[in-house]
């Protein structure tokens, strides 16, 4: 009992950081699915962390509403692919050998590392994109060609976003600075808003195949939300680039732990 409770407590510290990590800079995964991993399967984590960290990510899609209003055609452009692949991507997870998403933990949490590192450079990208002539970028904006690629790759972002999801945003942003809006706030809405839905898919998905831990997943959401509220509250007083590190070495630490697992280098 309690060696149960040490395992709640921590869980539920890891979702609360998370949570106002997200609130803060995004990243929140790379501290809830290693810590889910020593108490449960892989697959079991990754939909246990998902669904811990769903109510934090409607919650922002909510909050960005006003933000959406006049980007209706992007998001009828965008929202079937990212649903679709978001459907394609955790259906990858529950359908495939669980081996092989063993296997490729250790490399999706290098991807997701390495994004967050980039993270300040993607966003100079985007806001360099912004910054551009309105008309030029309207013109581009409208070519069928751009917009049909962007949508192509948001089908792939949505099957990472399925199958891992961290980092989903900072792929999204950078490609929506080509054809989106070119106030940063709402390319931040239609980014958030996407991630919603492409949660809310793996979501449904980890459910109905019974892969999520809801004695720890309930009690992590709330810890997450509350952990959100306190992130978006304090944290104008941290600076940024503190907790972007701060993820960063965690993130790169627990990789380097998983491959040293997969080596045999390290005990599982």
């Amino acid at each position: 009992m309690t060696g149960e409770l040490i395992t709640c407590t921590l869980l539920c510290a890891t979702a609360f950081a998370a949570g106002a990590i997200n609130a803060l800079a995004g990243g929140g995964t790379l501290l809830t699915f290693p810590v889910l991993l020593r108490v449960m399967s892989p697959v079991e984590a990754n939909a246990t962390s998902t669904v811990a960290l769903m109510p934090g990510s409607a919650a922002g899609a909510w909050g960005y509403r006003r933000e959406l209003n006049g980007t209706r055609s992007l998001l009828l452009l965008l929202i079937p692919p990212s649903l679709l692949g978001g459907l394609v991507g955790t259906l990858l997870v529950v359908g495939l050998p669980a081996s092989v998403f063993d296997f490729a933990v250790p490399w999706l949490l290098l991807t997701a590392s390495l994004l967050f590192l980039f993270q300040p450079l993607f966003t100079r990208i985007v806001r360099t994109e912004s910054d551009k002539d309105p008309e030029k970028s309207a013109a581009h904006s409208s070519h069928v060609s751009s917009r049909l690629a962007v949508a192509a790759f948001q089908f792939v972002v949505a099957i990472y976003g399925g199958y891992f999801g961290a980092g989903i945003g900072i792929l999204m942003l950078t490609a929506l600075a080509f054809i989106g809006p070119s106030d940063i706030h709402r390319l931040n809405a239609i980014k958030t808003f996407l991630a919603a839905c492409i949660n809310g898919v793996a979501v449904i998905v980890f459910v109905a195949e019974g892969k999520v831990i809801w004695r720890y997943g309930l009690i992590m959401a709330a810890a997450g939300i509350a952990g959100g509220f306190c992130g978006a509250h304090f944290g104008r007083q941290l600076p940024k680039a503190a907790v972007r590190w701060f993820v960063v070495f965690i993130g790169l630490v627990i990789t380097a732990t998983q491959f040293a697992k997969q080596l045999g280098f390290a005990s599982p």
